[in-house]
């Protein structure tokens, strides 16, 4: 190795957290053709056979709880000796007024969302340190640079994980260690039917309920891009010689990351809002026509 990611003929080890469903499975199965040996970590071990069945050794993990971490880590080490990519990709979304969301929940999003991912990236860097190269891919959000209505605590988690990728990325990469952020737009998932049921829960008895439903039904039903393409950044992330430190995919993300970038914060709010609302009303259109 030499002080260098293996190459495409040898590839490495990599790790990838939130692997039992939708973006995560992607990534794993992306991975696995490419040649790395993949290490896919999640709460619901049941859901990863299938992954399993391609050659992913599976573990349980949760990014939440101390012990689990450092016994996944631990785990692949005693195997591998080594790791060479760690894809921090564990996270959810939890939507809901400000006024609404129980501070436990809030805490909850922060734990899985960010220091889940800085615990982990914690406990991998010293082995990348010593192998003089690794890369750490951070699963963040379009949603870490703009905002849309009732995700306060779920941007400000992705807000969190933007900054810190650009610190870890400062601190490390005289170590050969390179973080990358993947920025994923609308992507389709178990993502937002989750951060729709959530936002319903939260605001069922809620002064912002209206609003609210309005933009679970855009959460829930609007389609996005297939999970593949989230693979497909990650892996330029992961290959290329010199990766881009941001990558923001699909086209939505890129949109919607440089409209935030021109527009002023008022501005901003008005247009996002309107765009959604338009969104959701078409969607919900689209459902009356299905049930008609």
């Amino acid at each position: 190795m030499n002080g260098s990611l293996k190459d495409s003929a040898t590839k490495g080890v990599a790790i990838v957290t939130g692997a039992s469903a939708g973006i995560g499975k992607a990534i794993v199965r992306k991975l696995i053709a490419e040649g790395w040996t993949v290490y896919g970590g999640a709460r619901r071990l049941n859901q990863m056979s299938d992954i399993a069945l391609l050659g992913a050794k599976v573990l349980p993990l949760d990014v939440t709880d101390e012990a689990s971490m450092s016994t996944f880590v631990n785990g692949v080490l005693s195997v591998e000796r080594r790791i060479d990519i760690l894809v921090n990709n564990a996270g959810y979304g939890s939507y809901g007024a400000l006024e609404d969301v129980p501070l436990d929940e809030a805490r909850r999003q922060f734990e899985v969302n960010v220091f889940g991912l800085a615990r982990m990236s914690q406990l991998v860097l010293p082995v990348m340190r010593r192998q003089g190269a690794g890369r750490i891919i951070n699963i963040s959000s379009m949603g870490g640079r703009i905002w849309t209505p009732f995700g306060a605590w779920y941007h400000a988690t992705k807000h969190s994980v933007e900054v810190l990728s650009d610190l870890m990325s400062f601190e490390t990469k005289p170590f050969g260690v390179h973080t990358v952020v993947i920025q994923p737009g609308g992507v389709a998932s178990e993502w937002g039917k989750i951060a729709a049921e959530n936002l319903r829960a939260t605001s069922k008895k809620s002064v912002y309920r209206e609003d609210a439903d309005l933009v679970a039904d855009l959460l829930e039903y609007t389609k996005g891009a297939a999970p593949e393409v989230i693979a497909n950044a990650v892996s330029k992330a992961v290959n290329a010689r010199k990766p881009r430190r941001r990558y923001a995919v699909p086209f939505d993300a890129r949109f919607l990351i440089s409209l935030r970038w021109l527009l002023p914060e008022g501005a901003w709010a008005k247009v996002i809002w309107f765009m959604l609302k338009a969104m959701a009303n078409m969607t919900r259109k689209q459902l009356k026509a299905k049930a008609a």
